[in-house]
Protein backbone atom coordinates (compact mmCIF):
# COMPACT_ATOMS: atom_id res chain seq x y z
CA UNK A 1 0.00 0.00 0.00
CA UNK A 2 1.50 3.37 -1.03
CA UNK A 3 0.95 6.75 0.58
CA UNK A 4 -1.87 7.70 -1.82
CA UNK A 5 -3.72 4.45 -1.13
CA UNK A 6 -3.25 4.99 2.59
CA UNK A 7 -4.76 8.49 2.35
CA UNK A 8 -7.68 7.18 0.29
CA UNK A 9 -8.33 4.49 2.86
CA UNK A 10 -8.20 6.87 5.81
CA UNK A 11 -10.61 9.17 3.97
CA UNK A 12 -12.91 6.21 3.26
CA UNK A 13 -13.10 4.96 6.84
CA UNK A 14 -12.90 8.42 8.44
CA UNK A 15 -15.76 10.36 10.01
CA UNK A 16 -17.24 13.45 8.38
CA UNK A 17 -14.83 15.49 10.55
CA UNK A 18 -11.85 13.76 8.96
CA UNK A 19 -13.33 14.25 5.50
CA UNK A 20 -13.91 17.97 6.09
CA UNK A 21 -10.29 18.27 7.23
CA UNK A 22 -9.18 16.46 4.06
CA UNK A 23 -11.18 18.87 1.88
CA UNK A 24 -9.84 21.95 3.67
CA UNK A 25 -6.27 20.72 3.32
CA UNK A 26 -6.81 19.84 -0.33
CA UNK A 27 -8.29 23.24 -1.15
CA UNK A 28 -5.31 24.88 0.52
CA UNK A 29 -2.50 22.73 -0.85
CA UNK A 30 -3.48 22.30 -4.50
CA UNK A 31 -4.00 26.00 -5.40
CA UNK A 32 -0.97 27.01 -3.31
CA UNK A 33 1.26 24.57 -5.23
CA UNK A 34 -0.20 25.18 -8.70
CA UNK A 35 -0.35 28.98 -8.55
CA UNK A 36 2.89 29.09 -6.58
CA UNK A 37 4.70 27.32 -9.42
CA UNK A 38 3.12 29.71 -11.92
CA UNK A 39 4.89 32.55 -10.14
CA UNK A 40 8.13 31.11 -11.49
CA UNK A 41 6.81 32.00 -14.94
CA UNK A 42 5.72 35.44 -13.72
CA UNK A 43 2.04 34.44 -13.88
CA UNK A 44 0.07 35.79 -10.93
CA UNK A 45 -3.41 34.51 -10.12
CA UNK A 46 -5.31 35.76 -7.05
CA UNK A 47 -7.41 32.60 -6.71
CA UNK A 48 -8.64 33.57 -3.23
CA UNK A 49 -10.50 36.45 -4.86
CA UNK A 50 -12.79 33.90 -6.53
CA UNK A 51 -13.64 31.98 -3.36
CA UNK A 52 -13.40 34.58 -0.56
CA UNK A 53 -16.48 36.26 0.88
CA UNK A 54 -16.59 39.99 0.22
CA UNK A 55 -18.36 42.65 2.23
CA UNK A 56 -19.58 44.09 -1.08
CA UNK A 57 -23.01 42.54 -1.63
CA UNK A 58 -22.77 43.07 -5.38
CA UNK A 59 -19.93 40.52 -5.49
CA UNK A 60 -22.48 37.82 -4.72
CA UNK A 61 -23.93 38.39 -8.19
CA UNK A 62 -20.84 36.97 -9.90
CA UNK A 63 -19.64 34.59 -7.18
CA UNK A 64 -22.67 33.43 -5.16
CA UNK A 65 -20.75 30.30 -4.14
CA UNK A 66 -18.46 32.47 -2.01
CA UNK A 67 -21.09 32.46 0.76
CA UNK A 68 -19.95 28.89 1.43
CA UNK A 69 -16.65 28.40 -0.41
CA UNK A 70 -14.83 30.86 1.88
CA UNK A 71 -15.20 28.33 4.71
CA UNK A 72 -13.07 25.76 2.85
CA UNK A 73 -10.10 28.01 2.03
CA UNK A 74 -7.42 29.57 4.22
CA UNK A 75 -5.00 32.44 3.79
CA UNK A 76 -1.97 30.78 5.39
CA UNK A 77 -0.60 27.51 6.72
CA UNK A 78 -0.90 28.48 10.40
CA UNK A 79 -4.46 29.69 9.83
CA UNK A 80 -5.26 26.28 8.33
CA UNK A 81 -3.49 24.23 11.03
CA UNK A 82 -5.20 26.03 13.92
CA UNK A 83 -8.66 25.72 12.38
CA UNK A 84 -8.19 22.03 11.51
CA UNK A 85 -6.95 21.19 15.00
CA UNK A 86 -10.00 22.93 16.42
CA UNK A 87 -12.30 21.21 13.91
CA UNK A 88 -10.89 17.81 14.86
CA UNK A 89 -11.37 18.57 18.56
CA UNK A 90 -14.92 19.95 18.40
CA UNK A 91 -15.97 17.47 15.70
CA UNK A 92 -15.15 14.50 17.94
CA UNK A 93 -17.11 16.06 20.80
CA UNK A 94 -20.13 16.83 18.59
CA UNK A 95 -20.24 13.29 17.17
CA UNK A 96 -20.45 11.94 20.71
CA UNK A 97 -24.06 13.10 20.76
CA UNK A 98 -25.13 13.71 17.16
CA UNK A 99 -24.89 12.20 13.69
CA UNK A 100 -22.38 12.84 10.94
CA UNK A 101 -25.06 14.33 8.70
CA UNK A 102 -25.92 16.81 11.42
CA UNK A 103 -22.25 17.82 11.74
CA UNK A 104 -21.93 18.38 7.99
CA UNK A 105 -25.14 20.42 7.96
CA UNK A 106 -23.99 22.48 10.94
CA UNK A 107 -20.65 23.18 9.23
CA UNK A 108 -22.44 24.38 6.08
CA UNK A 109 -25.27 26.32 7.74
CA UNK A 110 -22.92 27.80 10.36
CA UNK A 111 -20.63 29.02 7.57
CA UNK A 112 -23.51 30.66 5.69
CA UNK A 113 -24.96 32.28 8.82
CA UNK A 114 -21.62 33.64 10.08
CA UNK A 115 -20.83 34.86 6.54
CA UNK A 116 -24.09 36.77 6.33
CA UNK A 117 -23.53 38.31 9.76
CA UNK A 118 -20.04 39.34 8.63
CA UNK A 119 -21.47 41.09 5.58
CA UNK A 120 -24.28 42.74 7.56
CA UNK A 121 -21.80 44.00 10.17
CA UNK A 122 -19.87 45.91 7.52
CA UNK A 123 -23.09 47.58 6.38
CA UNK A 124 -24.38 48.78 9.73
CA UNK A 125 -21.43 49.25 12.10
CA UNK A 126 -20.30 52.89 11.71
CA UNK A 127 -16.60 52.05 12.02
CA UNK A 128 -16.87 49.53 9.17
CA UNK A 129 -19.34 51.23 6.84
CA UNK A 130 -17.85 51.74 3.40
CA UNK A 131 -14.90 49.43 4.07
CA UNK A 132 -14.45 46.70 1.46
CA UNK A 133 -12.91 43.53 2.89
CA UNK A 134 -12.77 39.83 2.13
CA UNK A 135 -12.69 36.75 4.35
CA UNK A 136 -11.66 33.10 4.16
CA UNK A 137 -11.44 30.42 6.84
CA UNK A 138 -13.45 27.77 8.67
CA UNK A 139 -13.46 29.57 12.03
CA UNK A 140 -17.15 30.49 11.93
CA UNK A 141 -18.16 26.90 11.16
CA UNK A 142 -15.87 25.57 13.90
CA UNK A 143 -17.39 27.96 16.44
CA UNK A 144 -20.87 26.82 15.40
CA UNK A 145 -19.94 23.18 16.10
CA UNK A 146 -18.28 24.11 19.41
CA UNK A 147 -21.20 26.16 20.71
CA UNK A 148 -23.73 23.57 19.55
CA UNK A 149 -21.93 20.93 21.62
CA UNK A 150 -21.57 23.28 24.57
CA UNK A 151 -25.25 24.25 24.41
CA UNK A 152 -26.23 20.60 24.53
CA UNK A 153 -23.72 19.39 27.14
CA UNK A 154 -22.12 22.40 28.88
CA UNK A 155 -20.74 20.44 31.84
CA UNK A 156 -18.96 17.78 29.81
CA UNK A 157 -15.35 17.55 31.00
CA UNK A 158 -12.31 17.33 28.73
CA UNK A 159 -8.61 17.16 29.45
CA UNK A 160 -6.38 19.83 27.92
CA UNK A 161 -2.60 19.89 27.85
CA UNK A 162 -1.25 22.38 30.43
CA UNK A 163 -4.75 23.13 31.77
CA UNK A 164 -5.92 19.75 33.00
CA UNK A 165 -9.62 18.93 33.23
CA UNK A 166 -11.99 21.72 32.21
CA UNK A 167 -15.67 21.96 31.33
CA UNK A 168 -16.87 22.69 27.81
CA UNK A 169 -18.64 25.90 28.79
CA UNK A 170 -15.34 27.25 30.13
CA UNK A 171 -13.60 26.64 26.80
CA UNK A 172 -16.42 28.34 24.89
CA UNK A 173 -16.43 31.30 27.29
CA UNK A 174 -12.71 31.89 26.75
CA UNK A 175 -13.10 31.95 22.96
CA UNK A 176 -16.11 34.28 23.09
CA UNK A 177 -14.37 36.69 25.50
CA UNK A 178 -11.25 36.76 23.29
CA UNK A 179 -13.39 37.56 20.24
CA UNK A 180 -15.24 40.34 22.08
CA UNK A 181 -11.96 41.86 23.32
CA UNK A 182 -10.36 41.79 19.87
CA UNK A 183 -13.51 42.86 18.02
CA UNK A 184 -12.65 46.60 17.88
CA UNK A 185 -8.88 46.06 17.61
CA UNK A 186 -7.96 43.85 14.67
CA UNK A 187 -9.59 41.50 12.16
CA UNK A 188 -13.01 42.82 13.13
CA UNK A 189 -14.79 40.96 10.34
CA UNK A 190 -13.24 37.65 11.37
CA UNK A 191 -14.36 38.09 14.98
CA UNK A 192 -17.88 38.99 13.83
CA UNK A 193 -17.92 35.71 11.87
CA UNK A 194 -16.71 33.78 14.94
CA UNK A 195 -19.47 35.25 17.10
CA UNK A 196 -21.99 34.64 14.31
CA UNK A 197 -20.99 30.97 14.16
CA UNK A 198 -21.29 30.69 17.93
CA UNK A 199 -24.75 32.26 17.85
CA UNK A 200 -25.88 29.86 15.13
CA UNK A 201 -24.58 26.84 17.06
CA UNK A 202 -26.68 27.90 20.05
CA UNK A 203 -29.76 28.51 17.88
CA UNK A 204 -29.32 25.17 16.12
CA UNK A 205 -29.39 23.19 19.38
CA UNK A 206 -32.33 25.12 20.83
CA UNK A 207 -34.36 24.49 17.66
CA UNK A 208 -33.31 20.84 17.69
CA UNK A 209 -34.45 20.46 21.28
CA UNK A 210 -37.82 21.94 20.34
CA UNK A 211 -38.21 19.45 17.50
CA UNK A 212 -36.83 21.38 14.50
CA UNK A 213 -33.75 19.81 12.91
CA UNK A 214 -32.23 22.33 10.49
CA UNK A 215 -29.86 19.66 9.20
CA UNK A 216 -32.76 18.19 7.20
CA UNK A 217 -32.52 21.18 4.86
CA UNK A 218 -28.94 20.34 3.91
CA UNK A 219 -29.65 16.60 3.81
CA UNK A 220 -32.56 17.17 1.41
CA UNK A 221 -30.40 19.27 -0.92
CA UNK A 222 -27.57 16.73 -0.86
CA UNK A 223 -29.98 13.84 -1.52
CA UNK A 224 -31.56 15.78 -4.39
CA UNK A 225 -28.27 16.31 -6.19
CA UNK A 226 -27.11 12.78 -5.35
CA UNK A 227 -30.22 11.41 -7.06
CA UNK A 228 -29.53 13.59 -10.11
CA UNK A 229 -26.04 12.14 -10.42
CA UNK A 230 -27.05 8.53 -9.82
CA UNK A 231 -30.85 8.20 -9.93
CA UNK A 232 -32.38 5.17 -8.28
CA UNK A 233 -34.09 2.76 -10.61
CA UNK A 234 -37.83 2.82 -10.18
CA UNK A 235 -39.44 -0.51 -9.44
CA UNK A 236 -42.84 -1.30 -11.01
CA UNK A 237 -44.18 -2.83 -7.86
CA UNK A 238 -43.20 -3.77 -4.38
CA UNK A 239 -43.56 -7.19 -2.89
CA UNK A 240 -45.65 -7.28 0.24
CA UNK A 241 -44.35 -9.71 2.79
CA UNK A 242 -46.79 -11.09 5.32
CA UNK A 243 -45.41 -12.56 8.47
CA UNK A 244 -46.86 -16.02 9.03
CA UNK A 245 -46.30 -17.70 12.33
CA UNK A 246 -44.80 -21.12 11.91
CA UNK A 247 -44.65 -23.83 14.52
CA UNK A 248 -41.42 -23.83 16.41
CA UNK A 249 -39.40 -26.96 15.90
CA UNK A 250 -36.68 -27.65 18.40
CA UNK A 251 -33.41 -28.65 16.81
CA UNK A 252 -29.88 -29.04 17.96
CA UNK A 253 -28.19 -25.73 18.62
CA UNK A 254 -25.92 -24.51 15.85
CA UNK A 255 -23.19 -21.92 16.26
CA UNK A 256 -22.72 -19.69 13.25
CA UNK A 257 -19.01 -19.04 12.88
CA UNK A 258 -17.76 -16.04 10.88
CA UNK A 259 -15.52 -16.87 7.98
CA UNK A 260 -11.80 -16.35 8.42
CA UNK A 261 -11.69 -13.12 6.39
CA UNK A 262 -14.52 -11.45 8.35
CA UNK A 263 -12.97 -12.55 11.62
CA UNK A 264 -9.66 -10.96 10.64
CA UNK A 265 -11.46 -7.72 9.66
CA UNK A 266 -13.21 -7.59 13.04
CA UNK A 267 -9.92 -8.13 14.87
CA UNK A 268 -8.27 -5.29 12.94
CA UNK A 269 -11.23 -2.94 13.58
CA UNK A 270 -11.07 -3.77 17.30
CA UNK A 271 -7.38 -2.93 17.25
CA UNK A 272 -8.17 0.44 15.60
CA UNK A 273 -10.82 1.27 18.21
CA UNK A 274 -8.43 0.43 21.05
CA UNK A 275 -5.08 1.76 19.81
CA UNK A 276 -5.85 3.85 16.73
CA UNK A 277 -5.22 3.38 13.03
CA UNK A 278 -1.49 4.06 13.35
CA UNK A 279 -1.05 0.96 15.52
CA UNK A 280 -1.76 -1.31 12.52
CA UNK A 281 1.05 -3.03 10.71
CA UNK A 282 1.60 -2.41 7.00
CA UNK A 283 0.16 -5.86 6.26
CA UNK A 284 -2.98 -5.16 8.30
CA UNK A 285 -3.52 -1.79 6.59
CA UNK A 286 -3.14 -3.37 3.17
CA UNK A 287 -5.49 -6.23 4.04
CA UNK A 288 -8.15 -3.81 5.36
CA UNK A 289 -7.79 -1.59 2.31
CA UNK A 290 -8.28 -4.53 -0.10
CA UNK A 291 -11.21 -5.84 1.95
CA UNK A 292 -12.96 -2.45 1.73
CA UNK A 293 -12.88 -2.41 -2.08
Amino acid sequence: MNVLDDLKFQYKIGTITIRLIFWNMLFFAVPAIVFGLLLLFDVRVDYLNFVSLSTDWSDLLWKPWSLLSYAFFHSGIFHLIFNMLMLHFVGQLFLTFFTQRQLLALYILGSVFSGLLYMIGYQFLPALTGVNATMVGASGAVMAILLATVSYQPYMEVRLILFGTVKLWQIALVFIILDLIQLPLDNTGGHIAHLGGALFGYIYIKLLQSGTDLSRIVSSVIDFFANLVSPKKATPFKKVHVNVKKPVVKTESKIIVKDKKQQQIDEILDKISQSGYDSLTAEEKEFLFKAGK
